[in-house]
């Protein structure tokens, strides 16, 4: 069994109707099945999959999702992907039952709790005006991104900066330290 890691989870996380959302597909490779075995259990459970719980794209989306993505092989779908949000990957893990399955949505749980909560960070800190309260809220959005990139973190003696661009939002942090 391969164990799943919050970096395999975040990497395929896109946005798709301002929603943060992964594709059929990538949750097949996430739980170790086929993607039809992903779609059969959905088809098979339709009372767990109300509306918004996954996203059927359209031929518009699909193009835009291969232009953007040239490293997804979406060149051999035959069908319209379908996309899950995060209530239907919830969903799906009632679904699939095996050790796999399990650590796959411990991972996903975790990514989108992560989003989630340098999100919640960056709207507190675009509120408020106290300095301090400020530095805080700067401190634990740096950890929150660096624990997000984990081992991608770029350094140098003088200065570490990280630029991250989400659908909606772009987040800018750099730490310059004093020369000795």
């Amino acid at each position: 069994m391969n164990i799943i890691k919050f970096s395999d989870v975040k990497e395929k996380i896109i946005t798709i109707r301002n929603e943060k959302v992964l594709l059929d597909s990538d949750v097949a490779k996430l739980y170790g099945v086929e993607t039809r075995d992903i779609n059969k259990a959905v088809k098979n459970n339709p009372d767990k999959f109300p509306e918004g719980y996954i996203l059927n794209l359209d031929n518009k989306e699909f193009t835009d999702l291969r232009w953007k993505n040239s490293t997804t092989n979406l060149a051999k779908t035959r069908v319209l992907p379908k996309v899950f949000t995060e209530k239907g990957l919830y969903m799906l893990a009632t679904i699939l039952k095996s050790p796999q399955a399990t650590q796959t949505t411990i991972a996903i749980v975790e990514a989108f709790a992560k989003i989630r909560e340098l999100s919640r960070t960056v709207a507190e800190l675009s509120e408020t005006s106290e300095e301090f309260t400020q530095k805080t809220l700067m401190q634990k959005g740096g950890e929150i991104i660096a624990e997000i990139l984990g081992d991608g973190l770029q350094t140098t003696d003088s200065e570490t900066s990280i630029e991250i661009n989400f659908a909606l939002m772009k987040f800018k942090h750099t730490v310059k330290r004093k020369s000795n």
